[in-house]
């Protein structure tokens, strides 16, 4: 008699249910993941900005040791702002951007200005407002400290602004408590704001040379009642540190 071949029975497969509890697991998984994942790059982000101002803390040191131990001071009221101090520090910094050949008094306005150390990872803000740079520089070190000590906040961005003094660096009685440049904006949290907030956090760079991480809350209340190292009581020779 022939041999009849016997089929084997068919695996049973998912049910709905069961998929549906798989998917669900990998929701979960998926929704405690992703957080971690993303304060890890948050923290690789934090991390490139610091170096970054210490990049630009070294272009400091080249400068003020080519100018007679003097910060930069061009004469401009508004120098602290990104796009303004970047040109006096443009040889000693590894930046391609050019003036802009369509506007070239205009120190806002920049070509060929890609990925670089002016710009935080972190920053969202910085190329559709700020023309790709992220990080400040302190008014304090072009005004004297009677100057900054009268001063309001208007008076940082308005023609009632006092003429600009150079400021040497003998003049800084606290390098380490001293910040001279900082990121404008708090862009490693959710508060997206200034130096003119007591909310938010940056990486502040220090006359030493150091970058700390800090709240707005660890930096001494300024001559117009803000964290703002513009304004610091004293100026030069005072401190931004609690």
């Amino acid at each position: 008699m022939p041999r009849t071949s016997r089929r084997l029975p068919a695996p049973p497969g998912f049910t709905l249910i069961e998929l549906l509890i798989v998917i669900a697991i990998i929701a979960i998984l998926a929704a405690m993941l992703f957080p971690v994942f993303a304060r890890a790059r948050e923290t690789a982000r934090k991390a490139t900005c610091a170096s970054n101002l210490r990049q630009i803390g070294m272009a400091l040191e080249l400068y003020v040791q080519d100018y007679d131990e003097t910060f930069p001071n061009t004469g401009d009221t508004m120098l602290w702002m990104g796009r303004r101090w970047r040109w006096p520090l443009k040889p000693y910094l590894a930046y391609a951007a050019q003036r802009n050949p369509a506007a070239p008094n205009d120190p806002n306005q920049s070509i060929s200005n890609g990925t670089h150390i002016l710009v935080c990872p972190s920053d969202q803000t910085a190329q559709q407002q700020w023309d790709s740079t992220s990080y400040a520089y302190s008014a304090a070190f072009y005004h004297t400290p009677a100057q900054v000590n009268a001063m309001t906040t208007p008076d940082l961005y308005t023609a009632s602004s006092p003429p600009c003094v150079s400021q040497g660096l003998a003049a800084v009685d606290q390098p380490a408590q001293k910040a001279v440049f900082a990121e404008w904006l708090s862009n490693h949290t959710t508060d997206k704001v200034g130096w003119w907030s007591w909310d938010g956090s940056r990486n502040y760079l220090f006359v030493d040379g150091h970058v700390k991480f800090l709240v707005a809350t660890q930096i001494q209340r300024a001559v117009n009642g803000w964290p703002d190292i513009n304004l610091t009581v004293g100026g030069i020779g005072g401190r931004d540190v609690l």
